[in-house]
């Protein structure tokens, strides 16, 4: 006899619910990071850098007073996805201008990014900044912390992690090494409005 639909939704809803139970639940590594072998792009003025799943295990031990910033896009947290607790303030909006040197379509900074943290943490909260792969967080802790914070993380593999570089891969060049995506971590593409933020026209004096 043929399941009905509801009993197979269900049924495909526990299922899932049981594999998203295994993953919060499963052992975290904490291993420190070593600024030594970080490329210099992804450092910071402050010093102070996690991995994205010993982010994850700082929020889920105190999640009142840890937040989890997302620089990256509202395309990318909308549609790549991004972790259910972190706060979505743009570093950066994404121009329609191409630049034919290094490849890619230029970006421009958001006027507001500082002031709109603000309105979201104290100079003394624990906040531990992500974007794609660790470039744009930097910047994001460095501004941060030219303006008076003295407590933000840089997550230094970010949402997708760092490239393959194996030229043997087919996966060569994707970002499948650590990251919060590739480390099991809960990540999910339905946005909450309530914990983003937008860049608007408006320039600060």
């Amino acid at each position: 006899m043929k399941p009905s639909p509801f009993y197979a939704r269900a049924a495909k809803r526990i299922f899932v619910l049981s594999v998203i139970t295994l993953v919060v639940a499963a052992p975290v590594a904490s291993t420190q990071v070593n600024d030594s072998e970080l490329p210099d792009a992804k450092k910071t003025s402050l010093g102070l850098y996690v991995t994205a799943a010993q982010a994850y295990e700082k929020w889920r031990d105190d999640p009142q007073n840890v937040r989890i910033l997302d620089v990256r896009t509202t395309e990318e947290y909308l549609f790549v996805g991004h972790a259910p607790m972190a706060w979505n303030i743009p570093l950066m909006s994404q121009t329609h201008e191409w630049d034919a040197e290094k490849q890619h379509f230029k970006m421009q900074p958001n006027p507001g990014f500082v002031s709109q943290v603000m309105s979201l943490a104290k100079p003394q909260d624990s906040i531990l900044v992500m974007c794609r792969s660790g470039g744009r967080s930097a910047m994001a802790v460095n501004m941060l912390a030219a303006a008076g914070y003295t407590n933000v993380f840089q997550i230094v593999d970010g949402m997708e992690g760092d490239e393959v570089k194996d030229s043997d891969s087919v996966f060569l060049g994707q970002r499948l090494k650590n990251g919060w995506k590739n480390s099991g971590l809960p990540w999910t593409y339905e946005p909450e409005p309530r914990q983003m933020r937008f860049i608007t026209n408006e320039t600060t004096e």
